[in-house]
């Protein structure tokens, strides 16, 4: 249905029965700009959407890293213990005097000491990867 009506005729209104829908005509130029922007748009969409996939996988494969990290260091300090603990007991069995366990206390103090100098040794250096690991992380997928 469209009704026409002009303004000074008096006001009269003529309805036609027809349905009929009346589109205005966009000029091509418009059109093609419309199309550049929403492609534009698309593109810098996808973009966007391919440094987060990339940054979150590389986030994942540095967590995964530092669990395969911990695990290992888990392992390796625990074998450390049994030998510093097999170490002790053998020498307070081949103690016989009180000078001899005051000697092999020493010496296991000595060494229980270095084990934990060179256990802060490592944490301090993997903290240190894991602080360069997490900055190339950022500069290799910028958030802008």
């Amino acid at each position: 249905m469209q009704l026409n009506a002009r303004p000074g005729e008096g006001g009269s209104v003529a309805i036609n029965s027809e349905a009929e829908v009346i589109m205005p005509e966009q000029s091509e130029a418009v059109a093609a700009t419309v199309d550049q922007a929403a492609t534009a748009t698309e593109t810098q969409i996808a973009k966007a959407n391919e440094r987060a996939a990339s940054f979150l996988f590389g986030a994942q494969k540095l967590l995964f890293e530092e669990c395969i990290f911990a695990g290992n260091e888990l392992l390796d300090r625990a074998q450390t213990e049994m030998h510093l603990l097999s170490e002790l007991v053998s020498k307070l069995a081949g103690a016989h005097s009180v000078k001899d366990v005051r000697t092999m206390y020493q010496d296991c103090s000595k060494h229980q000491l270095d084990f934990i100098r060179r256990d802060c040794d490592r944490v301090f250096k993997h903290g240190e990867r894991v602080i360069d690991a997490a900055s190339n992380l950022f500069k290799s997928h910028p958030l802008n």
